[in-house]
């Protein structure tokens, strides 16, 4: 992972990276005119500010949204699977996983429902997941800041080494013969969420222990993956 400092952009998920402290911020760049910043400059501190122009901002962030902010800060930590599982001792937390999501979008809200519903850590594959890019940070609304992101080369082999701690591992799946809510899902929880397209993949389905789905009765059939996601963690 590079070290090289990146942008973080709008006022939201500025805030959130200057409140968590969880990496070094080094400049804060706001636009001339805007107003309500405020909380922003003061939660900088120290931190060099910088009054520069829209056009300058817009560069930075290659035309994305910036809403008048955008902060310069090193890359969001990643911890590998060992090392979480060391932060989280003899607990008995739940975790998301996330299997082939995509979408830098839905992968940002995923991660925003997680840390909201106190979840100790989202866990991903280093490849064919969505990256942690401008427009993840951004959705996820300053969670990416306050929750454990679980980088894994190996997702089959991640699941594996949690239900060797003790973790029950249960798949989200539309087509499940069991309801959620009448799942026990108490003690040490892995929730695996599947890709937008094609779901839970089959040797990533071998280490679910169980499925659940949530019960749909009106006219729409399915929901996407985010959405799914936020009302299981709820």
């Amino acid at each position: 992972m590079s070290n090289k400092p990146e942008w973080v952009a709008g006022r939201i998920p500025a805030l959130e990276c200057l409140r968590a402290q969880r990496r070094r911020a080094h400049r804060l760049f706001v636009l001339k005119s805007a107003k309500g910043l405020e909380p922003v400059v003061r939660a900088a501190g120290r931190i060099p500010v910088q009054p520069v122009t829209r056009d300058e901002l817009d560069r930075m962030v290659a035309g994305g949204t910036h809403q008048g902010v955008v902060l310069q800060a090193d890359p969001l930590p990643l911890l590998n699977l060992d090392t979480w599982l060391e932060k989280i001792g003899g607990s008995s937390p739940f975790a998301v996983v996330l299997d082939e999501i995509q979408d830098p979008r839905n992968f940002g809200a995923i991660v925003r429902s997680a840390a909201a519903c106190g979840a100790a850590g989202v866990i991903f594959a280093k490849d064919r997941a969505a990256p942690l890019s401008p427009a993840a940070v951004k959705s996820a609304a300053g969670a990416m800041e306050h929750i454990h992101l679980v980088r894994t080369t190996n997702l089959t082999r991640a699941l594996q080494a949690l239900k060797k701690e003790n973790f029950w591992v249960a798949g989200l799946e539309a087509e499940a013969s069991r309801v959620l809510w009448d799942a026990d899902l108490s003690g040490r929880l892995a929730l695996v969420v599947g890709s937008e397209g094609t779901g839970i993949r089959r040797l990533v389905r071998r280490q679910c222990d169980l499925f659940v789905r949530i019960p749909l009765t009106g006219p729409v059939t399915s929901l996407n993956a985010s959405v799914s996601a936020g009302i299981a963690l709820a």
